[in-house]
C-alpha cells in the first residue's frame, strides 16, 4: 500500500475527503518526526512504539577489501508492535 492508497483507505473509513485525510497523515509524520528529533518516543497504545535509540560507535569491515573502519555513534529509530498488532499479523 502506498501514500495515496492510505489516504483513500483512511478517508473511506472516517468518513472524510481525500484532502483532510491527507492532510492528517502529513500532520502525523510531522509530530512523529519532530518527537523523535527532540528524543521523545511516541506510543499509540495496541498499534505500536516509535523511540530513538543511541547507537554506540563501532569496527565494521569493508566486505569488498576487508579492511577495517570506525563506525561513529549515532541514532536509530526503534519500532515495536503493539499487542493489537501482533495479534491481527498472527491470525
Amino acid at each position: 500500500m502506498n501514500r495515496t492508497e492510505l489516504v483513500q483507505a483512511v478517508a473511506g473509513k472516517a468518513d472524510l475527503s481525500n484532502s483532510v485525510a491527507d492532510a492528517a497523515l502529513k500532520a502525523f509524520q510531522e509530530v512523529l518526526v519532530e518527537q523523535l528529533a527532540a528524543g521523545e518516543a511516541v506510543t499509540i497504545p495496541g498499534l505500536f512504539a516509535v523511540a530513538r535509540a543511541e547507537r554506540s560507535a563501532r569496527t565494521g569491515v569493508n566486505p569488498q577489501t576487508g579492511e577495517k573502519l570506525e563506525i561513529p555513534a549515532g541514532f536509530r529509530v526503534k519500532l515495536t508492535a503493539g499487542s493489537a498488532l501482533k495479534r491481527a499479523v498472527a491470525n
